[in-house]
């Protein structure tokens, strides 16, 4: 019996896992290069591979090329918004911080770099700066840049004694005046020297009581002015009284009062330079008589009145008229004058 003669099968070709179509197509999705390559490996006809190529690389390339567009347009944007020019036409300098410093040093300092600027009152007030040394830099901000020319530094200030407010235009917190009364002259002085007024004047509480400046430390404070809890604005320019009474004496109900009245003209005759006595030769408010000697008014400088205690005048006492003159009991001479009311000084 004969059998056909056998013939060899047919070489059949075995594909290996990165030929499998699921992760060609995965790759061309995520890794389009390497899909692309597996892609012409695979068993895909030719013309499915091209179709397969065209379509990774479209989906590789279209984001690359949309990036560098967006990305230009940011980076021209914050290079166009610090376009600050000098007069000169050059870049100006960053702005210069010139919070705290006076008005006239902060412009300078500004113009200096290339800057223009403006200022406003930090307050809610809207005062205007006539002198730029008496006011204080609190906040600056650089407002919006012309189309030509430089930009420009806006400086939000306070007066130079006062302090900032929370924010721009929010109202001025004034300190209040402290409360010194009961205190040696001395402590209030330590107490009232950061409010930097101008002067702190030492009064007697008591009309013919007068502190020596110079001896005054040790004297108890009876009455202040300002009064405690005043609002203190302008304290550089403003004057800070205290009453005054000397070590071991008691206050006052009420500064002006006197201390030792039986030494005082009569009350009527007392107080008010309005009250003095219309008679030629006397004075309202000290001597009774002889301040203004002799019965020929208008004449002073005699001593020749009448009752007890003529001719002798109370320091510091008030007096009338301005321009009288008096002898003490030590028998200096005093004369009837200011400042303020008129007292018996020397």
């Amino acid at each position: 019996m004969t059998f056909p003669p056998q013939y060899p099968r047919a070489h059949v070709r075995t594909r290996r896992w990165w030929q499998h179509p699921a992760l060609i197509v995965a790759l061309l999705v995520l890794l389009p290069p390497i899909g692309i390559a597996l892609a012409w490996t695979s068993r895909w006809r030719t013309p499915g591979k091209a179709v397969a190529t065209v379509l990774a690389g479209l989906w590789f390339l279209v984001p690359l090329l949309g990036d560098p567009p967006d990305g230009t347009a940011g980076d021209a944007r914050p290079a166009a918004a610090p376009a600050t020019t000098a007069p000169g036409g050059t870049a100006a300098a960053p702005p210069p911080d010139q919070v705290g410093r006076s008005l006239r040093q902060a412009k300078a300092a500004a113009a200096a770099l290339g800057w223009r600027t403006a200022s406003h009152d930090a307050g809610p007030e809207d005062a205007a700066q006539a002198d730029e040394d008496a006011w204080r830099v609190c906040f600056q901000t650089t407002a919006e840049q012309p189309p030509a020319g430089p930009a420009t530094l806006d400086f939000a200030v306070v007066r130079t004694e006062w302090p900032c407010p929370a924010r721009d235009g929010d109202p001025i917190p004034y300190p209040a005046m402290p409360k010194v009364v009961g205190r040696t002259f001395a402590e209030a002085g330590r107490t009232l020297a950061p409010l930097a007024f101008r002067t702190v004047e030492p009064k007697g509480a008591y009309a013919d009581v007068v502190p020596a400046a110079a001896a005054a430390d040790g004297w108890t404070v009876c009455f202040q002015e300002p009064e405690a809890g005043q609002e203190v604005r302008s304290a550089r320019t403003a004057t800070a009284v205290l009453h005054l009474a000397a070590p071991g004496t008691g206050c006052p109900a009420a500064p002006g009062a006197l201390l030792h009245p039986s030494s005082a003209p009569p009350p009527a005759a007392a107080g008010d330079d309005d009250g003095a006595d219309e008679r030629p030769g006397t004075s309202g408010g000290s001597a009774p008589a002889g301040s203004s000697g002799g019965s020929s008014g208008g004449s002073t400088g005699g001593s020749t009145g009448e009752g007890p205690g003529a001719g002798t005048v109370t320091p510091g006492a008030f007096c009338a008229p301005a321009g009288a003159t008096g002898v003490s009991r030590s028998g200096a001479v005093y004369t009837c004058k200011g400042p303020d009311r008129n007292r018996w000084r020397r």
